[in-house]
């Protein structure tokens, strides 16, 4: 197979952006409330706890570089580092790049499947398999046209040793039932300690696959629990239960594009909601986060989603809320050079465009931030890369480093 590879010159503008009061041009807007919202909610549903959402804005001390190392991966969706700090990147169409540590140098990886690219998929997103440095395996999600639509697959393949092709490539996992559609494929992945897959599944959008996120006898809208081989993993809460799909962790979700482990092992979602009701939810077995029944957002048409209710006996609240929406995609936990920063939940934005700071203590919102809001992008996947620094990819096609100054 022809392999393209090529050179990006490293943009020769660098953006410092200054802890310095006195510096506006970066100054994050601040609402009346304190908090960094500035426009009106959707709706006028009360949160159920003081902090669920609007919590006050908090603003960065240290200094720091923006740089953007490339700018033309054409649709990345999904980042993560190799082991040594070179970057693997998704992109929607349906291959992924190996990009070099400072973003010149970019070589495709063929021999994926076919995946369905129209609408909102495409190849998605990827992961190491935890033995990846002697194996060489990783796993990834895409939407498979399959049956008489399309659905969220997760599958794993043999990296060659060049890193310009993928073989023995198997569907470990398909979210069933399929459907003719082009939305909420969900579809992160993240391994726990003890090596299983964590996948989250989009209810697919439309108001007559919404109803599957409450029930438990299909992938729709939920929490996934697999081994590295596609089976139920071991203590899922619902492995005999009648009714239950065994690889189902948790379920009531819309579409979760973020997923995260804690640095203390916890496992948390961010998903978009409609108009209004983004949410952070912190994932625990056998829990139920209420879509569609429960919200803090509203249909598109401005009319109520079901009852118009923001709580119910046997869902979950969501530790935090958004209304407006930032239409949150991709997460991590902050470990890098940036002391302030550690243990914070760093969420890149889409219709935000921003990537958003979120400061945390004992599983609640504490502080919140809108960083690189001035770039103008939409702010697909984020990582807390393996040298320290923060790194983001754009639906542009940008790669950009956040370092410590």
């Amino acid at each position: 197979m022809k392999i393209n590879q090529f050179y990006i010159p490293l943009l020769s503008v660098i953006l410092t952006l200054s802890s310095c009061k006195k510096n506006n041009a970066h100054a994050q807007q601040v609402g009346n409330d304190g908090s960094v919202e500035t426009e009106k909610p959707n709706s006028e549903y009360q949160p159920a706890f003081k902090g669920q959402t609007r919590i006050k804005a908090v603003k960065t001390n240290t200094a720091y570089n923006v740089e953007i190392l490339n700018k033309d991966l054409g649709r990345p969706w999904g980042i993560i580092n190799l082991p040594d700090g070179r970057f693997l990147i998704t992109d929607k169409k349906g291959y992924m790049n190996v990009v070099s540590k400072d973003g010149k140098q970019i070589t495709k990886i063929e021999g994926f499947p076919k995946v369905d690219a129209k609408g909102q998929g495409g190849m998605l997103d990827v992961a190491l398999d935890p033995d990846f440095t002697t194996n060489s395996i990783i796993y990834f999600s895409f939407s498979e046209p399959f049956g008489k639509g399309n659905l969220t697959s997760v599958a794993k393949g043999k990296l060659s040793d060049d890193l310009k092709s993928i073989e023995e490539v198997k569907v470990i996992f398909r979210a069933e039932p399929s459907y003719d559609g082009d939305k909420h494929y969900g579809s992160r992945l993240v391994f726990d300690k003890d090596g299983n897959l964590f996948v989250s599944t989009g209810e697919r959008s439309d108001k007559v696959t919404r109803v599957y996120a409450q029930k438990t006898d299909n992938y729709l809208g939920k929490i996934i629990k697999i081994t590295k081989d596609g089976l139920p993993a071991p203590g899922k809460p619902f492995v005999g239960k009648q009714g239950y799909k065994p690889e189902i962790y948790a379920y009531g979700v819309r579409n979760p594009q973020g997923l995260a482990i804690d640095p203390n092992g916890n496992l948390w979602d961010v998903e978009m909601g409609p108009r209004g009701g983004d949410e952070i939810n912190l994932i625990q077995p056998g829990k139920n986060y209420g879509w569609g029944d429960v919200t803090y957002g509203i249909e598109y048409s401005g009319a109520k989603v079901g009852d118009g209710i923001t709580k119910k006996e046997g869902t979950e609240q969501p530790v935090y809320y958004w209304d407006p929406v930032i239409s949150p995609s991709g997460v991590t936990f902050y470990t890098g050079n940036v002391e302030e920063w550690k243990g914070n939940l760093f969420i890149g934005c889409l219709s935000g465009e921003h990537i958003n700071r979120i400061v945390m203590k004992d599983n609640k919102v504490i502080g919140e931030e809108r960083l690189l809001a001035d770039q103008n992008e939409r702010f697909r996947d984020v990582l807390d890369g393996i040298d320290g620094n923060l790194y983001a990819v754009t639906d542009s096609g940008k790669l950009y480093k956040v370092s410590k100054k």
